[in-house]
């Protein structure tokens, strides 16, 4: 099936890391030409090399951003349109949770939360959404969470700011579809990055992964009815699906990518 990306250009949230690299390197693969906005240059400039030798025929770049820092992102959407010449396709990636009860989490983790999960896509959205109007086309994926739609123990914060994503692409979805545009959210469940190699200095990752050991992995999959956890892959498809032409008539959305953990 052909997804019609090819000469496309999208944006990749945190795409140097994890299942924004995974997201960012099947882009490639369609043909897309991919900016990964990302706050570790080094490693959003490796991913970018991995993804010019796919062969997809587009051009992948990487920009230190601050997805947080409204100027950074305003900044990063200019010097794709430099590139590009315009954006057809905006993946909100970027997120960030601690593993904590909300009476011990410091005020500082909350803010952080909020920062990284929430305002990092309504800054990414503001910066975008004009020319999208303008153009009378766009694309745009918020990856979300199983926790925003259901709740998650130890997880309040980033479970509200997660919700709160949903609530934002559809309300956005009313608002812009008659030029259009489509908002959409994929919410994954747990997905544990298969190795070091594809995660930043600065992802969450970075220290969680030495609590997943193979034991508690074996564990959690028993909470899942395909007895398996989710792979950066299995969000990234359903990113590019939800960003392609082929789902043009699908907006407002949440789909869930979690094996069905969870089935509302």
């Amino acid at each position: 099936m052909d997804l019609e990306l090819a000469g496309k250009t999208v944006i990749v949230t945190g795409g140097a890391s994890h299942i924004g690299r995974a997201i960012a390197l099947s882009f490639a693969r369609e043909g897309a030409n991919v900016v990964i906005a990302d706050i570790d240059e080094g490693q959003a400039n490796k991913v970018a090399s991995q993804a010019n030798t796919l062969g997809g025929g587009g051009k992948t770049i990487g920009i230190r951003t601050d997805v947080t820092d409204h100027q950074q992102v305003e900044a990063m959407v200019g010097r794709a349109n430099d590139e590009f010449g315009r954006i057809h396709v905006l993946v909100n990636n970027v997120g960030w949770v601690l593993d904590c009860l909300f009476l011990d989490q410091p005020r500082e983790d909350w803010e952080k939360a909020v920062n990284l999960n929430l305002w990092s896509v309504m800054n990414c959205m503001r910066a975008v959404l004009p020319q999208m109007v303008e153009n009378g086309y766009g694309r745009i994926v918020s990856i979300s969470s199983e926790a925003g739609r259901v709740g998650e123990y130890r997880e309040a914060v980033y479970a509200a700011c997660k919700a709160g994503v949903i609530g934002l692409t559809k309300s956005l979805a009313r608002e812009v579809g008659r030029y259009g545009i489509t908002l959409n959210v994929v919410c994954p469940a747990l997905t544990v990055p298969s190795s070091e190699e594809e995660i930043s200095e600065h992802s969450m990752w970075k220290l969680g992964l030495q609590f997943f050991t193979a034991e508690t992995q074996e564990k959690a999959k028993r909470l899942y009815p395909l007895r398996r956890l989710g792979t950066a892959k299995d969000t990234a498809n359903a990113a590019v699906f939800l960003a392609s032409d082929v789902a043009g008539f699908i907006t407002g959305q949440s789909l869930s990518v979690g094996g069905g953990v969870t089935m509302i």
